[in-house]
This record gives C-alpha cells, structure tokens and sequence, in this order.
C-alpha cells in the first residue's frame, strides 16, 4: 500500500511540475501577442491558457481571461484575425508593421523567457568559462600535458569564446585530432589531441572539466549566448531533417515532454529549469517555421499582402490556417501515440 501511494504521489508531483512548465511557456507566449496587440490598440476578446471547454474565467473591462481544461497551448482571439471587420481596433486594419509585429511577439517572448532561465541557472551555480578546473585522470588531455588553471583561447585556430564553443568543438572532433591553443599565467603553448568517444554521449570528449564562475551581467551574457547556441543546434536539427538523417525516434511529443520534465524533477530545479529553457526555445522556433496556422506562416500570408500591395481574403487565409490546424493536431495525436509506446 505504501509503495503504491508513493507511486501515486510520484506521479501527481510530475503532473503538476509538468503542467506548471507547460504553463508558464504558454503564459509567455501569449502574453507576447496579447500585449503588443493591445500596445498597437487591437481589441482582444479573450487571452486563454490551455485548450477545450473553459473551467475557469474572467471578464476584464474589455478582454476575457480563461484558463481552459487542457493544459496544451492557448491563443490570444481578436477582432478581425481570421475573418472580416469592419472595427478600426480590428487586426485586419491595422498596419502590416502593426499586424507582424503582434504575431512575431510570441515566438521572441518565448526566447526571452529561455534567456531568464538560463541566466537564472548560471547565476545559482555559475557558468562554465574557457578556464580548466580539472584534468582526468589517464585522459587524453592529461597524456598530452594539460593542467588545471589552463585558459583555451582556440581550437584549430578558431578562437573559443564559450565553454559551448569548446565542448561542441571537441565533440565533433572524435577520433581526429585537434589543435588546440592554451595559454597559463601569461604563457602560451600549443598541443595536438585526439578527442576519445566518450561511453554515455558517443561523442568526443578530452577529459576537461570548466571552471564555473557567478556574477550578475556574465550570467545574463552566458543566457543569451546559450539561448542562441541553442537555436543554432534546432536550425542544424532540421536541416538533417530534411535531409532524412533524422528518424522519429529523435523527436517527442507533448507526453513524451511530460516524461522528460517529469524525469527532471526527480533530480534538482536546476534540470527544470534548463529543460524548461530548451522547450521554450524549441517553440519560439518551431512557430517561427512557414507553416499555415504557426505564427511564421501568418507572418508569410503578411509579407506576401505588402508585396502584392493588398490584403488577402480574411476567410480563405483562415480555412488555409483551419486545414493546417487539423493536420497538426493529428500529427499530434501521432506523436502521442508513439511517445506513449515509447516510454510508457
């Protein structure tokens, strides 16, 4: 009995941290099209947070607050977005920089907040910088003399301006050698390394451990940085994609993000919160993409009415934007599907 109840509760705690995540990338999101439509005066008739019937709501003086059953996504719904209005306050006639300005907001508040917890995570524990701390032992790093306290300033006479620079350097190096520039107390020297496969990630590894430093305006530098680093892996991600080099089993769906947020709190926050971080910076960019009913293809439908020099048809942009809806909720009912095989 006990081990059941302690199951059950296991299980209660990573629905809620789950839903909490979920929520607050969600509240970022669409506070970022809710506040830029209401800074450039669309009238907004309801800011919602989650998806299907309401269990909760408010009436403000002009705009509904919900929070709705699923906790999956949400949407900010104003005048005059996906049909004809003739309202002045309407989205439809509001400049085009107005219109593209509310829709690209959500995606940019999205890589905000992942720079709020990565700075967050930097500041509580420090961030790794291009100093050595520690050598391991019989590594290819100790065999080809490095020391702690070694500063690395390039590899392959790329300047290393990051720990991420170096460490994703010496991973796509494995089994090949590298050159790497190191310099200590002022005195400089170069060594010639073959990076090992490391056992757990299968990609190159020398056996360095970074010193880890705190401080306010490096951390807020190091979140930032990180944030684009990221993006730069999701740009790369698709391009291998495209190219068919990625199979399914590389991707997850909502339940499959469950698993992986609840496997996070069972260890500290700080695997929360950087988990958080990367969910955040994968929607900013997966909305970003030009696809009918994400918000990077209402931002194509936009920038094809100022090269036409006219506005679309509100209701056939909407039915483009609706059919596209339902193709990805079934590619979401498919992800469900092979996340529950997967790890359930």
């Amino acid at each position: 009995m006990e081990t059941l109840l302690n199951l059950i509760t296991e299980k209660i705690f990573i629905g809620f941290v789950a839903i909490v995540v979920f929520g607050v990338l969600v509240v970022f999101h669409e506070f970022g099209h809710f506040s830029v439509a209401k800074l450039v005066g669309i009238k907004v008739h309801e800011f919602a947070i989650g998806m299907g019937p309401r269990i909760l709501k408010k009436r403000g003086q002009e705009t509904e607050y919900s929070i709705r059953i699923l906790p999956l996504g949400g949407y900010v719904k104003m005048e005059g977005e996906d049909e004809k209005s003739n309202d002045e306050r309407s989205f439809n006639n509001k400049p085009l920089w107005a219109r593209i300005s509310v829709i690209l907001a959500g995606p940019l508040m999205n890589f905000f907040l992942a720079v709020i917890l990565f700075s967050t995570i930097f500041y509580m524990i420090g961030f790794p910088t291009t100093t050595i701390q520690r050598v391991m032992d019989d590594s290819p790093a100790q065999r080809a003399g490095i020391q702690a306290g070694y500063q690395i300033l390039s590899i392959n006479e790329k300047e290393m301006k990051s720990w991420e620079e170096v460490q994703k350097t010496i991973q796509d190096h494995k089994g090949s050698s590298i050159d790497m520039k190191i310099s200590r107390e002022g005195h400089e020297k170069s060594v010639s390394i073959i990076p090992q496969i490391d056992e757990k990630t299968k990609k190159g590894a020398i056996g360095i451990v970074p010193t880890a430093e705190k401080s306010f305006l490096l951390s807020i530098k190091a979140g930032w940085n990180r944030m684009f680093f990221v993006i730069q892996e999701m740009i790369g991600f698709f391009g291998q994609l495209f190219k068919g080099k990625v199979s399914s089993q590389d991707m997850v769906g909502p339940v499959g993000i469950i698993y992986l947020v609840g496997e996070a709190a069972k260890t500290n926050i700080y695997n929360v919160l950087h988990l958080a971080a990367l969910i955040s910076v994968n929607l900013g960019v997966v909305n970003l993409l030009p696809i009918p009913a994400l918000d990077g293809g209402r931002i194509v439908f936009l920038l094809v009415e100022g090269i036409v020099g006219r506005p679309l048809n509100p209701e056939k942009e909407g039915f483009i934007h609706f059919t596209a809806f339902v193709l990805l909720m079934g590619l979401m009912v498919f992800m469900i599907y092979k996340d529950i095989m997967r790890f359930y």
